[in-house]
């Protein structure tokens, strides 16, 4: 079967609340308010530049986090993993460029044609395909190689706040050094707690003073076909989706002993992306960050109900976006950035161990220095051209390893 069945009971809401520890609750939070600053501030910025109104912005940031949250809460409860979906930050970003002489007419066109191309890749089951053929140390040092920047910012933070990132590490630390006590006080959450206490001492909002609305509601935006905006958009967006982010989310699963419902989730993202083309969101896709944060700490079997919180989250922002915003872009972006990368260290000692820990150590470390240097070409980012050259290593250079991985992948079929 192309499509891969629910074998799992699916999760009510009593069983969800039994399973959601104080851990869980605090990885959906700081999952959740990764995906909902930077991404955020980035579709602000980017919606600015191009032209876009406020209730365009507005209605982007409404549907993206609806629909993520809606396919989250579906496939967490459904297959008792943190399944998570969002909007594609990468694609985010190259719209920055077409903006400047496509109209967001075309632009949504683009997604649209995007998400028939994501589509036919689910259907076809091209992806499960795919992910058997490429040898997981290759994947977790691309994984590596993204979110050692998350890594590298919370060190970059102390310089400009360090007073404030400097009590989340102890405070993390301290739990650390605890017996036990990171089971009742995650040591993310307590983190958290210091860095919030240390922003309100010291006043440290910003002093933006723009009044929001509470409510936002999505508006249609209807799509113009352009070849142009089709050529330049749709398979770097596809791309982006499909290597970029659905590749190291799937990953992170794979690697915290999941097993995500590939083809499923990669069509899912074509019917999310269809849905968020109608209000003019950018393509859904399967978030690698928040996916590790989620799957960072408690048992493995509940792990999915810290899946659940954070698309209940994702949906209530959505709901609230302008005034979330408004109120979550005032913390400095330093406490974020000490949060997830806090969050994500145990993320990343499990993808380096994997990666380099045994065979194809040379590809996945062409694959690990590729990404972490951000070269884009033809528009298609690092983690695609890491993840390309990290296969060509493995196939030219370490050939003997790569013929008997696949001896080996074909037998466990």
């Amino acid at each position: 079967m192309i499509f891969e069945p629910v074998n799992r009971p699916f999760a009510g809401i009593k069983q969800t609340v039994r399973d959601l520890g104080s851990v869980h609750i605090g990885n959906a939070v700081v999952a959740f308010l990764f995906s909902s600053t930077g991404p955020v501030a980035i579709i602000i910025s980017v919606g600015i530049a191009g032209g876009l109104t406020q209730g365009q912005i507005g209605s982007w940031i409404f549907t993206g986090c609806v629909v993520g949250g809606v396919l989250t809460i579906w496939f967490s409860c459904a297959y008792r993993q943190p399944l998570s979906f969002a909007w594609t930050i990468p694609g985010t970003v190259l719209l920055a460029s077409a903006l400047d002489h496509l109209s967001f007419a075309e632009v949504i066109g683009a997604y649209w044609a995007t998400a028939v191309l994501i589509g036919i890749i689910g259907v076809s089951g091209t992806v499960s395909k795919a992910i058997k053929v490429i040898p997981m140390p290759i994947v977790l040092a691309m994984v590596s190689g993204i979110f050692l920047q998350f890594g590298l910012d919370a060190v970059l933070s102390f310089e400009k706040e360090f007073v404030l990132a400097s009590a989340m590490v102890i405070a993390y630390v301290a739990v650390l050094l605890v017996p036990g006590m990171g089971v009742y006080m995650p040591p993310v959450v307590m983190a958290l707690l210091a860095g919030i206490t240390v922003v309100i001492v010291t006043g440290n909002f910003s002093a933006d003073t723009q009044a929001l609305q509470w409510l936002n509601l999505p508006a249609f935006e209807a799509p113009e076909f352009s070849r142009q905006a089709i050529f330049e958009l749709m398979v770097p967006l596809a791309v982006t989706v499909l290597v970029a982010q659905n590749a190291q989310g799937f990953a992170v699963l794979l690697n915290a002993g999941h097993n995500p419902p590939v083809n499923n989730m990669t069509f899912a993202c074509a019917l999310g992306s269809g849905a968020n083309a109608l209000f003019g969101a950018v393509s859904t896709c399967v978030t690698g960050p928040a996916n590790a944060v989620l799957v960072s700490g408690g048992e493995t079997s509940r792990q999915y109900s810290a899946g659940v919180l954070f698309g209940v989250l994702s949906i209530v922002f959505g709901i609230l976006a302008f005034a979330a915003t408004w109120l979550i872009l005032k913390l400095p972006p330093q406490l974020i950035a000490v949060l997830c990368g806090l969050a994500l260290l145990p993320v990343l000692q499990k993808s380096f161990v994997g990666a380099f820990a045994g065979r194809f150590s040379m590809s996945a470390l062409v694959t690990l220095v590729i990404t972490v240097s951000g070269v884009t070409i033809w528009n298609i980012g690092s983690p695609f051209w890491g993840l390309v050259t990290g296969m060509a290593f493995a196939i030219l250079i370490e050939n003997t390893d790569y013929r008997e991985y696949l001896r080996s992948s074909k037998g466990k079929e």
